[in-house]
């Protein structure tokens, strides 16, 4: 069971919310939030595995409670739901600590397929707001060596470093390094930018 907690300032947006997300037998919202505030009071009384949150709050906004969230439980992931889908919005709420990203008009179907993602490791992003993550400008001929290629396509396809090691043969040690010199040559800071790199670039 994937334990929800819904933060929205707007009482019919919780309420909807929490019931498109029950919908299903295999998550179950357990506390909703007015605002960050009430979301991190929240965290402390019952037992959270996924957090969806809104991002315009009074009191306390979304990104500051997401930054807030993931330093007292890093366990608790984040996946922001908003009608906001700038590239300054994303990148803040990102940078924050959220591991998914999708907008208010998504079908209930893909909201508790993100919800599941969030909670399984992967970085569901709305196909709209994903570009926002990518460098403005980028060279499509990256100069990627072919193990290099190798890594990334399994990074994306949401490998930890140590499967990806396992998958190739090679150490983490290894991994890392590559990744490391991919990230240089494509001009990105973080797995998740990676993956959207290689989604629009290599076809993964």
């Amino acid at each position: 069971m994937i334990r929800v907690l819904v933060v929205d300032d707007h009482s019919m947006v919780r309420e909807g919310l929490a019931s498109v997300l029950a919908a299903e037998g295999d998550i179950a919202v357990v506390a909703t939030a007015a605002n960050g505030v009430d979301a991190l009071r929240a965290i402390e009384d019952v037992d959270v595995d996924v957090a969806v949150m809104d991002l315009s709050m009074p009191v306390m906004d979304g990104v500051t409670a997401t930054r807030e969230i993931r330093s007292r439980a890093a366990g608790i992931r984040v996946l922001v739901l908003t009608s906001f889908g700038d590239r300054d919005q994303v990148r803040r709420a990102v940078a924050a600590g959220a591991t998914g990203y999708q907008l208010k008009d998504a079908e209930p179907h893909d909201l508790r397929a993100a919800v599941r993602a969030v909670h399984a490791g992967h970085a569901p992003l709305d196909p709209r707001v994903a570009g926002a993550l990518l460098p403005e400008e980028i060279t499509v001929d990256s100069g990627l060596s072919a193990r290099e290629e190798e890594v990334l396509r399994l990074v994306a396809d949401g490998l930890a470093n140590k499967q990806v090691a396992n998958a190739l043969g090679i150490s983490e040690r290894t991994v890392k390094a590559h990744l490391g010199s991919v990230f240089r040559q494509i001009g990105v800071a973080d797995r998740t930018s990676a993956a959207l790199w290689a989604r629009d670039h290599l076809g993964t």
